[in-house]
């Protein structure tokens, strides 16, 4: 994990944490509307309103608020992954897994946006995490999916493109949310969407996954 220059310090005032705190909220919102090539020290200092010496005596570049931001929204996004239950039941285990992923569509769009900029732009920043820890939890979790297929409890599937389309779908209402409410429109655009969007990605991938009789 990127630490801020300040908590490499013996002692970590509250203060300190407090602006660190407010110096990733400002980059946050500047990354997610810049993205990491069009953002700038001098934009998240205004955002975050501190001089620009301020700032930099928390972090140094903007190279690392960016690592620290991205590391953190990385563990927040998989989390819902690593809660996916081996010993659970199929059908409950991924409906759960979609109703997470689109809670947090809903409630950290700024940090979706943030992650979708940085895969666009190559994922440099991250790229030894992805094939990391991103790796191996997935590989993990195909491997559950792939022994529920095999126990007869789901239909055989390629694991690693089912949680793919549900990280596309779900990520889908965070990323495009202005396209979502522009095509559904007023009276569809609340946040009754997501619910509507739950209920339908349900239906799309557990009926996907319904173990069916052979033919005679």
């Amino acid at each position: 994990m990127v630490l801020p220059r300040a908590a490499r310090t013996q002692r970590r005032t509250r203060i300190q944490e407090e602006k660190e705190e407010r110096i990733l909220e400002a980059a946050l919102e500047v990354f997610s509307l810049h993205g990491f090539r069009g953002a700038t020290v001098d934009q998240i200092a205004e955002v975050a309103g501190m001089s620009k010496p301020n700032l930099l005596y928390y972090f140094r570049t903007k190279e690392a608020m960016h690592r620290a931001l991205i590391t953190r929204v990385l563990d927040t996004w998989l989390d819902p992954l690593r809660e996916f239950d081996a010993a659970g039941n199929p059908v409950s285990e991924i409906r759960s897994y979609i109703r997470r992923k689109l809670e947090m569509a809903r409630d950290f769009p700024r940090e979706s946006r943030l992650f979708a900029n940085e895969m666009l732009q190559g994922a440099t920043n991250i790229e030894d995490e992805l094939k990391g820890p991103l790796k191996s939890l997935v590989d993990e979790k195909a491997a559950v999916i792939r022994a529920w297929a095999k126990a007869g409890k789901i239909a055989r599937c390629d694991p690693y493109h089912l949680i793919f389309s549900i990280w596309s779908t779900t990520q889908h209402y965070a990323d495009f949310d202005v396209q979502v409410r522009a095509v559904l429109g007023q009276e569809k655009a609340g946040d009754g969407r997501f619910e509507d969007a739950a209920r339908f990605l349900e239906q799309l991938f557990i009926n996907g996954l319904e173990v069916r009789d052979a033919a005679p």
